[in-house]
């Protein structure tokens, strides 16, 4: 329906088809089990890691496959094409791994990435307290030095991946006088004396995605936990956000393109009033206006990830992007669903899951609002 892409060559399309086997095999038959368990399973990320589809972008004497960047694209395109929202495979691997990958010592790396290449142990990253949402200086969790460690005080919120997490990239203060001068990054371990998990999260979308609470009391850790140099957290921080907002986007607009057609096969085969709804004008205007947004969508996003291949990408039109793509993605499923009526309220139906998936999207990664502030000071 959107057409081909040019962003892909024929090697990429190749593992398009393994990662769709992959999803369709070792992730859909499960995936209702696991939103009524609050969790994927363990078995699910070993397999994910046998196949080859953590960490690709990771060196290969750290357990990765070197590939570039389109090819985690694909991956999350596909996990999204079959509306699989429990797996956090791309926070895992494209987030969590590469911070440990860009800043920590060889010895870090070494020690934490093999096993994540293959599963065995899964990365969260702990930005968000009670009270602070989007604003990171505002941080109360500290780590203060205490001769060669570090003790850690605090409390994390809303952390995907967060209780079956087996290490995790935590954000603290180290000097809380400073400001953003003054936040560090720790690689804390599970098992840790002073650190517990707390309860999983119950959301109103995205259930198969653990999400909990993360409490650390007098959690002291070695200073080879500190990731990077001591007070340089929040330029490392800035410096990741490109990424992981330009894929909120692009799995912003897959979600859109996948619910968009299964809405149009609805509306074919849906009768009122003696013929199909398709025939219905209202259907078919609103129909063809939500198709022009994603395309439209669809075509800025490939031109930011071509630009990110090319390291050009900016900080403004990331934002953009995920700012746009998001507002869109809400927008069309609930306008789909609209035009499935009552069924569209039934979780059995795509939309209706994608209904409640999907309004996450407006608020991780940055609100939209703090968007529109970054997209306004490049010009004002």
């Amino acid at each position: 329906m959107f057409g081909k892409r040019d962003v892909f060559t024929e090697d990429h399309e190749l593992f398009r088809d393994t990662c769709r086997k992959f999803f369709e095999k070792e992730v859909v038959p499960f995936h209702e089990q696991w939103e009524e368990d609050g969790q994927v399973s363990r078995e699910s990320w070993i397999k994910a890691g046998e196949a080859g589809l953590l960490c690709m972008s990771m060196p290969s004497e750290f357990g990765g496959a070197e590939a570039d960047f389109m090819y985690t694209v694909i991956m999350a395109e596909e996990q999204g094409r079959v509306g699989a929202s429990g797996p956090g495979f791309m926070l895992h691997s494209e987030i969590v791994a590469p911070y440990i990958n860009k800043y920590g010592s060889d010895e870090q790396k070494t020690r934490w990435l093999p096993k994540m290449a293959t599963g065995e142990m899964i990365g969260a990253i702990a930005m968000t307290e009670p009270g602070t949402g989007s604003d990171l200086q505002g941080i109360k969790t500290t780590a203060l030095k205490d001769g060669d460690d570090y003790v850690i005080n605090g409390q994390k919120v809303f952390i995907t991946n967060g209780y079956m997490s087996d290490l995790v990239v935590v954000i603290a203060k180290t000097d809380p006088d400073k400001g953003a001068a003054g936040i560090s990054l720790f690689v804390v371990e599970a098992g840790t004396e002073g650190f517990t998990k707390g309860r999983k999260l119950k959301k109103v979308g995205l259930k198969a995605q653990d999400t909990s609470e993360l409490f650390f009391d007098n959690v002291r850790v070695s200073k080879d936990n500190l990731l990077g140099q001591e007070g340089m957290g929040f330029a490392y921080l800035m410096s990741e956000l490109v990424q992981e907002r330009l894929l909120i986007a692009m799995g912003a607009v897959t979600a859109c393109e996948r619910v968009l057609e299964h809405t149009i096969e609805y509306v074919k085969g849906r009768e009122a009033f003696g013929r199909p709804i398709s025939k219905f004008q209202n259907t078919r205007f609103k129909l063809a206006e939500l198709a022009t947004e994603t395309k439209i969508a669809r075509i800025f996003v490939d031109d930011c990830l071509a630009k990110h291949m090319r390291k050009e990408l900016d900080a403004t039109t990331a934002a953009m992007g995920k700012l746009y793509t998001t507002d869109l993605q809400v927008k069309l499923v609930d306008e789909c669903l609209q035009l499935h009526g009552g069924y569209g309220y039934m979780l059995e139906y795509p939309v209706g899951k994608a209904f409640v998936d999907s309004r996450i999207q407006k608020i991780y990664g940055g609100t939209n609002e703090i968007m529109k502030e970054l997209i306004s000071r490049s010009f004002l």
